[in-house]
């Protein structure tokens, strides 16, 4: 039994190093940066979007906006399926994509009492500067 002890306790320090590692590596992985979803000859102002919000804070998984990707954890860009003159095929234009996702998803979480914006102008908000 004494014997035994000193493996056991290698056991266990090896699974316990090997969950820290991976743990670790998982918290380093962040969103990426915050960006801007325009669409070239929009009539509305372009849309900021927080990865961070979204995932982080709402805890939305990725595929839910990368829903076609074989791995949504180096997704493509929207416009590789969504392009406005050529998209892949059954895809809709970019617009329609991101209005029925984005719409979909904030109106169900306005009705959970999650604050989203549902309105035009809460999105595409006007810059400075701009008539």
């Amino acid at each position: 039994m004494r014997r035994s002890l000193p493996a056991v306790t290698l056991c266990v320090a090896a699974v316990f190093f090997v969950v820290i590692t991976i743990c670790t590596a998982a918290a380093q992985k962040k969103a990426p940066e915050p960006m801007i979803l325009l669409l070239e000859g929009a009539k509305l102002a372009p849309v900021p979007f927080s990865h961070t919000t979204h995932v982080e804070k709402i805890k939305l998984d990725c595929i839910a906006c990368h829903h076609k990707d074989k791995n949504p954890k180096e997704p493509d860009k929207c416009v590789t399926c969504h392009l406005l003159k050529e998209v892949k095929e059954g895809a809709p234009p970019a617009k329609d994509a991101f209005h029925k996702n984005c719409q979909t998803c904030h109106k169900e979480s306005a009705a959970k009492g999650i604050k989203a914006p549902v309105k035009c102008a809460e999105c595409h908000k006007k810059q400075a500067g701009a008539n």
